[in-house]
């Protein structure tokens, strides 16, 4: 097995993982501001949406560089 794809699936996990983790607290975060100043919800709630946009772009630049490095 060539290790650029083990480097490859390593990374494409770590990328995974964190953009996960980092949804989760948006949204936690998102649903703990809401419930303070329910008024607030619908700027909360388009301000958490371009949020989460912005951590799957890095997702797919990280499956992007992936799929360059398995290229190679």
């Amino acid at each position: 097995m060539n290790l650029a794809h083990l480097g490859a699936g390593i990374g494409m996990g770590l990328g995974a993982a964190g953009t996960g983790i980092g949804i989760g607290l948006l949204a936690a975060r998102a649903c703990e501001g809401t419930a303070r100043q329910p008024e607030a919800g619908g700027l909360i709630r388009t301000t958490m949406i371009i949020a989460a946009a912005l951590v799957e772009a890095i997702a797919l630049y990280t499956l992007v560089i992936c799929i360059i490095l398995t290229g190679k």
